[in-house]
């Protein structure tokens, strides 16, 4: 249990830091990765950026997510739900398609100046937590087909099921706490207010 997302970036950044990870740049998922992003930032001396990805929803169920687009159109699917519910080619693609748009515009609201390049750059992706792992894997694969030449998931806490399937992504996976009854991302907070716009800006601030 994490006090809110300030306590847990200042944990992940130590961990990362015991670990000798290093990066040339620090991506935060907005808007509950910007906190922890901020303090990994800090601690590494690496800048900070944002990735965003957007769920796809499932038919009639918006909330069930079956994969997820970052802002370049890398995406990831859930094979297993999306043959279950017998989704089409076609629904895919343009769920994909809406999700890759609303992801660009998120980037576009919150970033001043221009991306950054992460070619042959040592990448760490940050975020509040690993539920499905859509998301993450998505931001992942953006940052792998940017040319990014090493990338590092790090979370304060994740589903041990999508930790495994992110590792499989990334280069390395950071998390301090995968416990067996997970739960939502926001139950292992005692306080999981919303972040607003304006602290985002302001994380973002070098």
């Amino acid at each position: 249990m994490f006090a809110d997302r300030a306590d847990a970036g200042r944990q992940l950044a130590a961990e990362l830091q015991e670990r000798g990870v290093a990066a040339d740049l620090v991506l935060a998922v907005p808007r509950g990765g910007l906190p922890l992003g901020r303090a990994v930032a800090d601690r590494l001396g690496a800048p900070l950026d944002i990735v965003a990805a957007k769920k796809l929803g499932a038919p009639g169920n918006p909330e069930l997510a079956v994969g997820a687009a970052a802002s370049d159109g890398s995406l990831y699917l859930n094979d297993d739900l999306v043959e279950r519910l017998d989704l089409s080619d076609t629904y895919v693609e343009n769920e994909g398609e809406k999700a890759a748009a609303t992801a660009r515009e998120k980037e576009a609201t919150y970033r001043t100046g221009a991306a950054p390049d992460l070619g042959g750059k040592r990448v760490v992706v940050v975020d509040d937590g690993l539920a499905t792992g859509a998301t993450a894997i998505a931001c992942i694969r953006k940052a792998k087909a940017e040319g990014a030449s090493h990338v590092v998931l790090a979370v304060p806490v994740g589903a041990p099921g999508s930790v495994d399937e992110a590792a499989a992504e990334a280069d390395e996976v950071v998390v301090l706490e995968t416990p067996r009854r997970f739960g939502a991302v926001g139950s292992h907070y005692r306080d999981f207010s919303q972040v607003s716009d304006e602290a985002v800006m302001a994380y973002l601030e070098p």
